[in-house]
């Protein structure tokens, strides 16, 4: 008899996700498994904390849910607190696994886990978070486009969007102990409260995701009007708010793209319907761009190794986290941020450009702390847009937001500004201890 571990990663469902389809087909038996990397609960260069409440409390949300949906496939989920290279090759020899089965990852860190992995057991990887498949875009990867123009025509002439898998009917296994979710508090974090101005309450799982969709295309048909609402601020509907699940995978970005394409086929197909597709291209671009440049996204320089001479202010930046900075839009949506765990594409392209253009800071610092606040944090569309933001990335001109100017065009009235900007100081110092 033939038993495999499967390691979920970032793909925390059972829709369209190629390692369980092939781990349920190639084996008799299946133990899944999810290792709770303690390198990512602890602070980074800056002293910042790699992983903040709100996306902990997200993902342990998400696991309960992926604990359920394997229950009812037969199942159990495993879930442990460690370092992944030493618990899984512990398991496999436990419970008598001779192969490991997970999902893709394309960032310096996590494939350097999966080296390790790989030299103590026999794995098999499968792009579970990618649009495409790699192998089968119309190029090298050592070959594909510095800019998104040129990949975008290219893949929409030359690749297809493969369809999402169907999860199997059921997951057999030997008899496995209960499933054991620790807690945000027993983890040593404080969940902030929640704060009724933020845009969503943002809940983790498959299942919140699919409901989300279908709320989002089907229940309201916002779909329809994406492209004149995605660079609003206030409300739940002005954008998809798909990326928290895409970033753990509790959904797929196929699974998005073919639902839009059943959208276009049965309401209207328009230039809305086309931009979240378009949106999804970016996703899925700057995976590609680190699977090119590997470690240089995240040097000083970017993966244009360009020259640049960062200040290295601690007060300014300082006040920046906490959005007292003076700019009231920054700081609008910096504590957007900081009392939510949420910002606006278009909040996060204006506080990125003030922080590297206008105090000068290193970028990686302002990507260190999205990386610790946001719930939707994507290590590849993080570095990917805060190099793009710096001038360090896929284009070389340097995108410098006249905050003023952006705030007169989005927030005419005032109205977010005013939302974020009262009753937020005592707020701001009770929790921004846990991330500095």
């Amino acid at each position: 008899m033939s038993r495999a571990i499967l390691w979920f990663r970032n793909d925390l469902r059972l829709n369209d996700n190629p390692a369980l389809n092939a781990a349920v087909r190639e084996c008799d038996e299946v133990v899944p498994v999810y290792v709770l990397d303690e390198r990512y609960l602890e602070r980074d260069r800056w002293g910042i904390r790699r992983t903040g409440p709100y996306r902990l409390k997200f993902l342990l949300e998400s696991l309960y849910c992926l604990s359920e949906c394997l229950r009812d496939k037969g199942s159990r989920l495993i879930v442990l607190k460690g370092l992944p290279e030493g618990e899984l090759p512990r398991l496999a020899k436990e419970y008598g696994c001779s192969r490991i089965y997970a999902s893709k990852e394309y960032t310096h860190e996590e494939i350097k886990v999966e080296k390790a992995i790989d030299e103590a057991c026999d794995v098999q990887f499968y792009h579970s978070s990618t649009l495409y498949d790699p192998e089968q875009l119309p190029f090298a990867i050592n070959q594909a486009p510095d800019v998104f123009t040129a990949f975008r025509k290219r893949v929409e002439r030359y690749a297809a969007v493969p369809e999402p898998l169907s999860p199997p009917d059921e997951i057999p296994g030997p008899e496995l102990p209960d499933t054991h979710i620790p807690s945000v508090e027993s983890l040593g974090f404080k969940m902030p409260p929640a704060d009724e101005r933020a845009v969503l309450e943002f809940k983790g799982g498959a299942m919140e995701a699919h409901s989300r969709l279908d709320h989002y295309f089907w229940d309201t048909e916002s779909l329809s009007s994406y492209k004149e609402t995605r660079n609003g601020l206030i409300g739940a509907d002005y954008s998809s708010k798909f990326s928290p699940w895409l970033a753990n995978g509790s959904i797929s970005a196929r699974t998005i793209y073919y639902e839009v394409e059943s959208y276009e086929a049965e309401v209207e197909a328009n230039q809305s319907t086309y931009w979240l597709k378009f949106e999804l291209l970016w996703r899925a671009y700057f995976r590609l761009v680190a699977m090119r440049y590997g470690r240089r996204i995240f040097f000083p320089g970017g993966i244009q190794d360009k020259a640049v001479d960062w200040k290295e202010d601690k007060v300014a930046f300082s006040n920046w986290c906490a959005g007292t900075t003076g700019d009231d839009f920054v700081d609008a949506n910096m504590r957007e941020l900081l009392l939510t765990g949420f910002m606006s594409n278009r909040g996060r392209q204006n506080v990125a450009s003030y922080l590297v253009h206008r105090l000068k800071q290193d970028w990686r610092k302002g990507a260190a702390w999205f990386e610790s606040l946001l719930v939707d944090y994507d290590v590849c569309s993080n570095y990917g847009n805060w190099m793009y933001a710096a001038g360090v990335g896929n284009d070389p001109r340097d995108r410098i937001f006249n905050t003023g100017k952006q705030a007169s065009m989005y927030d005419s009235d005032g109205a977010y500004r005013q939302l974020w900007l009262k009753e937020h100081e005592l707020a701001a110092a009770a929790f921004i201890e846990q991330y500095l």
